[in-house]
């Protein structure tokens, strides 16, 4: 039987840790990976000082607590394919190395989005765009290189990120200019023939508004009446405080699900700072100037603020308990708020606390929150 003891967490209230589970590290409390088995699995972005080696204090986390985990940028076009004659492997290889020898769910991101996408993707040598006939074949090259290059070691991919904008029309990106729609069932074509095993997924953000849901529940029902193969939507999980409503976001969880695949919540975050602009998604493009009143937390939190983060966090992961049977993946954008893009977006300087675990490397109370939560969960059952 697990016995809960009651602890005090920085003044703020009182969180549960579980005795008599035994783990390397932890002392006494479970790992998210144990207390979430048979749930979905729970991954996280690794990056390139993890997966060499270097954080240690990040790996140490990493292997006590993810069962999965995917790229943060080292698979994306700049890094792994920066000219149209060169792949650069290193770090990719790294990254699945990693999460091979910890026997950790390997997945793929990304292989087709606008952003972080090499200069000379999508033009000739003179800046102008190239054909349709020229971008396919050079779609189909970087797809067959990367995917093959890992066939059977990556469970799946997110083939196409962030194509379908809030209000459910396509973003008007280089690929959509010169191949239109079809760019998308393309990518997925060229993924599968790469890899006809691996799982392939679309992934974006903000989808909790009601025209980006409309748009994706109709690209997957178009995908598969094409015959093409897709498992999953990725919903990005970029959240803030006052956004996205829990109510929203767990109706497009139902969307997708009901139109046949699965879902996975795939780059979970949650600011706490004050935005610039209400509602803006998780743009990379977008950068704001540094203003001080932007930035009210550069030294600590309050009690009352973080105690607010740690239970909007909590309800997060309770909506995503219960509907475990509909998710695969849940994916915690990074290890430690240290190592989030977020305190270099959309405004460089802040310091932000996005994650699950703090500068220190020590696990916020809804760590121990989530477990019991899962127990809990478990045991009703």
């Amino acid at each position: 039987m697990k016995i809960y003891h009651w602890a005090i967490c920085a003044g703020i209230f009182w969180i549960p840790i579980l005795s008599g589970c035994k783990t390397s590290e932890s002392k006494g409390e479970i790992s998210l990976k144990k207390s979430l088995e048979g749930k979905f699995l729970i991954g996280v972005a690794v990056n390139d000082a993890q997966a060499s080696g270097q954080d240690t204090a990040g790996i140490r986390i990493i292997k006590q607590h993810f069962n999965a985990l995917v790229a943060e940028n080292c698979m994306k076009s700049e890094v792994i394919h920066p000219e149209e004659d060169k792949f650069d492997f290193t770090q990719a290889d790294r990254l699945v190395d990693f999460g091979e020898r910890n026997k950790m769910v390997v997945t793929g991101h990304n292989l087709i989005w606008h952003s972080q996408l090499s200069p000379w993707f999508c033009v000739d040598k003179d800046g102008k765009n190239v054909s349709r006939e020229v971008l396919i074949e050079r779609m189909k090259k970087h797809i067959h290189a990367i995917v093959g290059r890992y066939k059977g070691r990556i469970l799946g991919w997110d083939v196409v990120n962030e194509a379908i904008e809030d209000d459910g029309s396509y973003r008007k990106s280089k690929f959509y200019e010169i191949l239109g729609e079809d760019y998308i069932p393309l990518a997925f074509q060229f993924a599968h023939e790469a890899d006809p095993n691996a799982e392939l997924y679309y992934n974006d953000y903000s989808m909790s508004h009601e025209g980006k849901r409309e748009g994706v529940v109709k690209l997957v029902h178009k995908l598969k009446s094409m015959g093409l193969r897709i498992d999953a939507v990725g919903m990005q999980g970029h959240m803030q405080m006052d956004f996205p409503k829990i109510e929203e976001f767990e109706k497009s969880m139902l969307a997708f699900a009901n139109a046949g695949v699965k879902v996975m919540i795939t780059e979970m975050d949650m600011t706490l700072l004050p935005s610039p602009k209400r509602n803006m998604g998780a743009d990379v493009a977008t950068d704001f100037t540094y203003k001080k009143e932007l930035d009210p937390y550069p030294d600590a939190l309050p009690d009352s603020v973080s105690l607010a983060w740690n239970r909007r966090m909590e309800d997060f992961f309770k909506l995503f308990l219960k509907h475990s049977d509909k998710i695969s993946r849940v994916t915690i954008w990074g290890v430690a708020d240290s190592d989030s893009w977020r305190n270099f977006w959309p405004i460089k300087g802040r310091t932000d606390y996005p994650l699950l675990f703090d500068r220190n490397h020590h696990p916020k109370p809804v760590v121990s929150a989530i477990i019991k939560d899962a127990v809990d969960e478990n045991r009703s059952n």
